[in-house]
């Protein structure tokens, strides 16, 4: 499932994070010290990145079902079946580490691998709530209703890190639960065609589910990244997404031989409606596409921050709204467009609270 809100922030659990190596933070500081030149290059390159997969996964995902595909399992297994696309980069820095810094790590420790293999596995799971949410939600819908996981991420990261909520946190969470209640009331002139008011209800609560797992993923990435007791430098961060796509994988691939949706295959092929080769042509795409997605986040956040990336996350939102009514002539009432709104709303008091809370950390104490 596209991540839309990346929350990797520092709560209470950043104050007693007793790193074995004292050095840790100055050498990633050391890693990352780039030309400005290269460093805002790739910044750029990753907001594309970015952009184009959080943008193309939701439409190439609706697209698949929209034209004959059920396979529940098999759309989730496509969302991290690419993943094997990050190795490349990864031996691209490997042949170009600096030796010359040896106190850095380039591989991943096995906690931090062993971390990442469990938040694999409920990435799997979420990927499958999400496709099933999808198959009988338009994409505006419910990509509205992901946004919620920053609901769930401030509860979760209050309980788990001790994270306080502000006057802005708040607002945001009472204004998106607002948009999630008109999006329920507006359900029925949202609901596309052959899709039943039950169906159209359970995909929109599974959808919120989806939302809630997300929260514990960004949360426990969090806690795997501050336990790590190494330098997050831009390869381990990339080991620790190919080690939870791969165990995410294979949870859908389990998924997908009890349900039987890769036996399937052949026969949604021959009655996909726009053909059996634009039926793999999309699986193709579709698995590209997110791994597209989560490298342009991983280098978002290695580049500039966490809030960054979910400025421009939130930035990037009316942008999959626009494109599946274009795409797929999904109809965007009044009640959609007050949701996004306050959605929007949500993100914009969210981020700033949470620049403000940066620029007093970073604020010489008298």
């Amino acid at each position: 499932m596209s991540m839309n809100i990346d929350i990797i922030e520092e709560g209470e659990l950043s104050k007693t994070d007793n790193r074995s190596d004292e050095h840790a933070e100055e050498d990633s500081s050391k890693v990352k010290s780039a030309p400005k030149v290269v460093k805002w290059g790739l910044l750029v390159l990753s907001c594309i990145f970015s952009f184009s997969g959080m943008t193309g996964g939701p439409i190439l995902l609706r697209l698949y079902f929209l034209h004959g595909g059920h396979g529940k399992w098999l759309s989730s297994w496509l969302q991290t079946a690419g993943f094997p696309i990050l190795i490349i980069p990864l031996l691209i820095l490997y042949s170009q580490r600096d030796k010359s810094l040896p106190n850095v790590d380039f591989f991943a420790s096995r906690k931090l691998l062993c971390c990442a293999a469990l938040i694999g596995i409920a990435q799997g799971i979420d990927n499958f709530l999400y496709c099933y949410g999808l198959s009988f939600l338009p994409v505006s819908t419910s990509s509205l209703l992901l946004t919620s996981q920053l609901i769930f991420t401030s509860f979760v990261s209050f309980i788990w890190v001790k994270q306080k909520f502000t006057p802005f946190s708040i607002n945001a969470v009472v204004v998106i639960i607002m948009g999630s209640i008109l999006l329920g009331l507006t359900r029925a002139g949202d609901r596309p065609p052959g899709v039943t008011n039950s169906q159209y209800l359970l995909g929109f609560f599974i959808t919120i589910a989806a939302a809630a797992l997300v929260a514990f993923i960004l949360v426990g990435t969090q806690v795997a990244y501050a336990k790590a007791n190494q330098a997050m430098t831009y390869p381990i961060v990339l080991q620790f997404q190919v080690c939870l796509a791969f165990f995410a994988t294979l949870s859908c691939t389990i998924g997908g031989l009890i349900s039987k949706d890769f036996s399937a295959m052949q026969r949604e092929a021959s009655e996909f409606d726009l053909g059996a080769k634009k039926y793999y042509l999309v699986l193709v795409s579709n698995a590209v596409v997110w791994q597209v997605m989560y490298i342009g986040r991983v280098g978002i956040i290695f580049c500039s921050s966490s809030l960054f990336a979910g400025v421009s996350s939130a930035t990037f939102l009316p942008m999959t709204q626009i494109a599946a009514v274009i795409t797929f002539h999904e109809s965007f009432p009044a009640g959609k467009g007050m949701a996004l709104a306050l959605t929007l709303w949500g993100f914009t008091s969210y981020f700033y609270g949470s620049y403000k809370k940066q620029q007093r950390a970073k604020s010489p104490t008298p």
